[in-house]
């Protein structure tokens, strides 16, 4: 017997942002347009070419963990455990849920790259003895997951989705798969990052992909024609998805629908996308068919948007190839242009933005848009927030190694 699809909805959202300790004070500052870039004070830049990066300011990890626990914990992980809760605060859920229907799917585009850098130090000056018994817990990708699933009691599943760019949406849309298809009833997803390290740095600069601006209103350029390379961001930012008849019983708040997912490869290239955008317009295409998209309904596009040349032109293909005739008439924003690129943590931080269009009407802008691109040349939403009442939202992970990945969501 065929098993019934089942509904999923999104009843909690928590981040930790450049533009936001929460995910009101984020959600507040896009619509503002805030810009989270700035000169780096995390190590000393002197010698790198790339000065400016999209910090977390103000975090203060005691406020969710204890000393001894935030000394043996990454900071990419600190920022997921810190969403999460606010996620699960936000959503009420605990208590609700049997603990081995709870399930946690938690994305990390390159995990503990902070305590790697600390430990190899501590290897080549100070010698093996030296190098903290903690080191492989600290670093590992999935340790976000098992540290939030372990706080949260989460019995089910806790997997990480580690797609560099398209994790956090990878995630999003294995845990909306997940519950659709029972496999549980309720997930806490989303992705974190913290990659903001001389590593981390000098290797993304070396291949020439981030912005050596040293101006910040002129570093992030998503489809602008000055564009020359994203910056580097940080933060986590989670979603509570639900089985939709079990949040209407606890009587849950609901923010929107999750409704469709895509997941597909370029297979063409480790770094650079596929210029004729087939595989980014697959998995576009995939979670619209899952949405049972229409082309009559008003659409918002959080865009991957980076502030590549390369990503920018091929994205607005592969909208054109997925919405067809319809993609002049789609509101599209890259809220990367306020955030910089978080990274594993990107693909959850716009998904919340794209629920909270759909909940308030109104759409975050693509800031310092000044010099359009004539080969990006649809409706990016420049420098203003735009109000309209949209009935599907999108948004779009395209992620080195190819992957590319596509939630979407509904009014309910």
């Amino acid at each position: 017997m065929e098993k019934k699809i089942r509904r999923v909805v999104v009843t909690g959202i928590g981040a930790v942002t450049p533009i936001g300790l929460t995910a009101d004070e984020t959600w507040s500052a896009m619509l503002e347009g805030k810009n989270g870039i700035a000169p780096i004070t995390l190590f000393d830049t002197s010698e790198f070419k790339t000065k400016l990066a999209a910090e977390v300011k103000g975090f203060e990890p005691r406020n969710y963990m204890e000393k001894a626990e935030i000394l043996k914990t990454d900071r990419y992980a600190i920022f997921g455990i810190a969403a999460s809760q606010e996620a699960v605060d936000d959503s009420g859920i605990m208590g609700t849920v049997d603990p081995e229907r709870f399930a946690v799917y938690f994305g990390s585009g390159i995990g503990g790259i902070s305590s790697f850098e600390t430990e190899h130090t501590k290897l080549m000056q100070r010698g093996p003895k030296r190098v903290s018994p903690y080191f492989v817990p600290e670093l590992i990708a999935n340790m976000a997951a098992g540290m939030i699933a372990i706080r949260f009691n989460c019995q089910n599943a806790a997997l990480p989705a580690v797609t560099a760019c398209a994790s956090g949406s990878n995630a999003i849309g294995e845990a909306i798969r997940a519950i659709r298809h029972g496999y549980c009833d309720a997930a806490i997803t989303g992705g974190c990052e913290a990659a903001i390290t001389p590593t981390g740095v000098a290797g993304f600069v070396n291949m020439q992909a981030l912005s050596v601006s040293e101006d910040p209103d002129a570093a992030s350029l998503p489809f602008d024609k000055r564009r020359a390379g994203f910056v580097i961001g940080e933060g986590g930012a989670a979603l509570i998805l639900e089985e939709y008849e079990h949040a209407k019983a606890r009587g849950a708040k609901i923010y929107a629908e999750a409704v469709g997912y895509g997941s597909t490869c370029d297979a063409h290239h480790i770094t650079a996308p596929d210029p004729e955008a087939g595989g980014a317009s697959r998995a576009m295409k995939q979670a619209l068919e899952e949405a049972g998209y229409t082309g009559a309904e008003t659409v918002y596009v959080n865009a991957h948007g980076t502030g590549t040349p390369l990503n920018d032109k091929s994205e607005t293909k592969a909208v054109k190839l997925a919405l067809g005739e319809r993609a002049k008439d789609a509101y599209i924003s890259s809220t990367k242009s306020m955030t910089g690129h978080m990274l594993g943590a990107a693909g959850a931080v716009e998904a919340i933005a794209c629920v909270k269009a759909l909940q308030e009407g109104i759409i975050p802008p693509t800031i310092n848009l000044n010099e359009p691109d004539e080969e990006c040349d649809l409706n990016y939403c420049p420098n203003t927030a735009v109000k309209a009442d949209i009935e599907l939202a999108v948004s779009n992970s395209l992620g080195f190694g190819g992957h590319n990945a596509c939630v979407a969501f509904r009014k309910i």
